[in-house]
C-alpha cells in the first residue's frame, strides 16, 4: 500500500510538472509563433501568459524591437570608376511575426544580405561627388528599396544611414590639390575684383580733379604735408604735367 501511494504521488507530481511546462510567459516586446502538429496558427500569441500544448505545439519567439544592423564595409565602384569602401547602418523591426518565420528561413541574415547587395548596387550608380554631397537622398533611396523588398517577410526597414566613405590615398591627395587650386582661384578672382574696383574709383577721382583744377593743387599740398609728417630727409615735390606742357610751349615759341 505504501509503495502504491509513493507511485501515485510521483505520478501526480509528474503530471503537475508536465502541465506547468505548458505555461509560457511572453515579454511585452516578444510574440510567440505556434506550430500545432506542424501547422502554424494564424495569429502570434502574446504578450503575457500563454499555453503551449507540448509536445503537440512548438513555439518560436520573435523579437519585435528595432534591430540595429551594422553593414560591414563594401567595395563600391562609383559611376565615374572610383573604388571606395562604404559601410552603413540599417534600422529595422518585425511587424508580422508569422511572416518573418514562415516566408523566409532567417530574416536577420536575409535582411543583412539584402542591405549589402543594395548598398553596392545603388551607390555604384552615382558619381563620387554625388556620393559625398547627396548622402541624405541616397539614404532615403536605400531605405525605400530595402523596405519594399523586406515587406513580404513582415519586416519594416525604418532607416538607413551611410556612415563613412573611405577613399584611396591617391584620390584624397587629388581632392586636396583640387581644393587648394579652387582656393587659389577664388583668391585671384577676389584680388582682381579689388583691383578693378580701385581702378574705377581712381577713374572717378581723376574726373572730379579734372573738372576742378584747384582741387588738384590742394591734393599736391596734402601730399607734401603727409611726406613732411614722416620726417624724411628727402622731400619729393610732385610737378604737375600741365605746368610742364605750358613751359614746353613757351620754350618752343622762343
Amino acid at each position: 500500500m505504501t509503495g502504491f501511494l509513493s507511485f501515485t504521488t510521483i505520478a501526480v507530481v509528474f503530471v503537475i510538472l508536465f502541465f506547468l511546462n505548458w505555461i509560457k510567459i511572453i515579454r511585452e516586446y516578444e510574440r510567440a509563433v505556434i506550430f500545432r502538429l506542424g501547422k502554424v496558427l494564424p495569429n502570434a500569441k502574446g504578450p503575457g501568459l500563454i499555453l503551449v500544448l507540448a509536445p503537440i505545439d512548438r513555439m518560436v519567439r520573435v523579437d519585435l524591437r528595432t534591430i540595429t544592423l551594422d553593414v560591414p564595409p563594401q567595395d563600391v565602384i562609383t559611376k565615374d570608376n572610383v573604388s571606395v569602401k562604404v559601410n552603413a547602418v540599417v534600422y529595422y523591426r518585425v511587424l508580422d511575426a508569422v511572416k518573418a518565420i514562415i516566408d523566409v528561413e532567417n530574416y536577420l541574415y536575409a535582411t543583412q544580405q539584402l542591405a549589402q547587395t543594395h548598398l553596392r548596387s545603388v551607390l555604384g550608380e552615382v558619381e563620387l561627388d554625388d556620393l559625398l554631397s547627396q548622402r541624405e537622398s541616397l539614404n532615403q533611396r536605400l531605405q525605400e528599396i530595402l523596405d519594399k523588398d523586406t515587406d513580404p517577410w513582415g519586416v519594416k526597414v525604418s532607416k538607413v544611414e551611410v556612415k563613412s566613405v573611405d577613399l584611396p590615398q591617391e584620390m584624397q591627395r587629388a581632392m586636396a590639390r583640387q581644393a587648394e587650386a579652387e582656393r587659389e582661384k577664388r583668391a585671384k578672382i577676389i584680388h582682381a575684383e579689388g583691383e578693378f574696383q580701385a581702378a574705377q574709383r581712381l577713374s572717378e577721382a581723376a574726373k572730379v580733379l579734372d573738372t576742378q583744377r584747384s582741387s588738384l593743387v590742394l591734393r599736391y599740398l596734402q601730399t607734401l604735408t603727409e611726406i613732411g609728417m614722416e620726417k624724411n630727409t628727402t622731400v619729393v615735390f610732385p610737378l604737375p604735367v600741365e605746368l610742364l606742357s605750358v613751359l614746353m610751349e613757351k620754350y618752343m615759341k622762343k
